[in-house]
């Protein structure tokens, strides 16, 4: 990626939601999705578990994830994924989907350990179900799940 400014490349940050210019110091925020990710672009060691492409960095609420550009999936740490919680949630009216236990019959494997991930509805609001890997500390969430949690009330 190349700095707005100056043409000259972009470095990301390590665990920063921005990409750096050392040319004129420039910080560059991509503009976030609908859901709220800024996907940085760069290349994350792991691959989708669903897609199968590689992962891209990206950020959600100042944190770091790894973001598929092709399904739009998120691979979060675990801690992550509870610190977006407590900074992002924002309960509103909400329109709870019940539970697709269909949902619950899908395999994937953890890309990090290759693993099959945990498949399970999700503890919080929200009837979502989510893949985990508790060896890796990952979670796996799928387009708009997040953005379900967050609008969920709440513990």
């Amino acid at each position: 990626m190349k700095c707005p400014e100056c043409g000259a490349p972009l470095r990301l940050e390590e665990d920063k939601d921005y990409l750096l210019c050392d040319y004129c110091t420039t910080m560059h925020f991509p503009d976030p999705t609908a859901d709220g990710i800024r996907v940085l672009g760069e290349p994350a060691p792991e691959t989708c578990p669903v897609c199968q492409i590689q992962l891209v960095h990206a950020a959600a609420g100042g944190m770091r994830i790894q973001y598929c550009e092709r399904c739009r999936g998120m691979l979060v740490s675990m801690p992550v994924f509870l610190a977006l919680l407590d900074t992002l949630r924002t309960p509103t009216l909400y329109n709870d989907h019940p539970l697709n236990l269909r949902d619950l019959r899908r395999k994937i494997r953890c890309p990090r350990c290759h693993r099959p991930m945990n498949t399970h509805p999700y503890a919080g609001p929200g009837s979502i179900v989510i893949d985990s890997c508790s060896d890796c500390m990952l979670d796996w969430l799928d387009y708009g799940e997040l953005r379900r949690i967050l609008r969920a009330p709440g513990e």
